[in-house]
């Protein structure tokens, strides 16, 4: 009689075994690209690769082999991209850099199926430690993921990257070394997923400045260095000074009183989902993001992103 585990699967059976790992898979290929569009198309191949190879999978738990296939997928699309980080200032410099929505970190693994390997805490999702394994190779990135963030295992992370252990402890010494030194310790203090007392206040009073054109209320609120940054374009704003001429645009008289805002979260950090009424125009249109970096009980940074990935965000185009 053939083991059980030999039996051909059918797509249907296939697809329902994936179907649970689907989720973190995506943030998993986020995390090696950056970017929530390409980690989707990432995911997509992933499934395309192991369909077309479910014949060769003869373990019980799918996981490892899906992580395994994702992370080559990553690596794939990583050298045809052929793009690399220095040393950033900003991430104006990480053009394909995108926000990721709470909603779907949140999102709970379906009864019967193990939680997912490390939790989706804000040190590993944060835009910060993204841009900072951008600076990686893309080996030194996976086998820093797979060890750090998932906790995997090193003969699994040799696996993965069909490599010895020998060479990925290596590869993971030297990934550490350079995330140590662009990253602060960690902050212990730091929830998985609930928004702070100091953010809720910030973000309610960032969103009352907006929603009134108030510019001298939104300095307030703004630390004396604070960064501005719209990625994928290059500028970078610095400092209160450059903050108010921003919001001199943005509440001008054509727009004054015109912007709608809703809070959210992106990267586990508070975030305003922007709406405009043009002049003309009947209703206010999905606009951008404004991504709200709070240290000090001010607002340090704001990391401004279109309005593309509204319907992820469960937002509707319009208000």
């Amino acid at each position: 009689m053939t083991p059980a585990t030999e039996v051909p699967h059918t797509d249907q059976d296939f697809a329902a075994r994936c179907v649970p790992y689907r989720r973190e898979l995506h943030v998993h290929c986020y995390r090696m690209l950056a970017s929530y569009d390409e980690a989707e198309d990432a995911v997509q191949e992933t499934l395309l690769r192991a369909w077309k190879a479910q014949d060769s999978f003869q373990g019980e738990q799918p996981r490892a082999w899906l992580y395994k296939i994702a992370t080559n997928v990553c690596l794939d699309q990583l050298r045809r991209l052929s793009r690399r980080l220095t040393e950033p200032s900003s991430f104006a410099e990480v053009p394909w850099l995108q926000p990721y929505p709470d909603g779907r970190l949140d999102e709970i693994a379906p009864a019967g199926e193990e939680p997912d390997a490390v939790a989706v805490d804000r040190e590993t999702i944060e835009l910060a430690f993204l841009a900072a394994l951008q600076v990686l190779p893309a080996r030194q990135r996976a086998v820093f993921v797979a060890r750090d963030v998932l906790g995997r295992p090193a003969a699994e992370c040799a696996d993965m990257l069909g490599t010895s252990v020998a060479a990925a402890n290596s590869a993971l010494q030297r990934a550490r070394t350079s995330m140590r030194e662009r990253l602060p310790q960690r902050r212990a203090d730091w929830s998985a997923g609930e928004t702070s007392a100091v953010e809720r206040e910030l973000l309610d009073a960032f969103i009352a400045a907006h929603e009134s054109g108030n510019t001298a209320a939104a300095l307030a609120i703004s630390a004396k260095d604070i960064r501005v940054t719209m990625p994928p374009h290059p500028r970078c704003f610095q400092g209160v000074d450059e903050l108010a001429a921003l919001m001199a645009r943005a509440f001008g008289p054509e727009l004054a009183g015109n912007w709608r805002l809703v809070p959210t979260r992106a990267n586990r950090m508070p975030t305003a989902a922007s709406y405009l009424r043009a002049p003309g125009d009947q209703v206010h249109r999905a606009f951008k993001f404004d991504v709200l970096r709070i240290a000090g009980g001010r607002i340090a940074e704001i990391t401004t992103f279109g309005p593309e990935l509204f319907p992820a965000f469960g937002l509707p185009p319009t208000l």
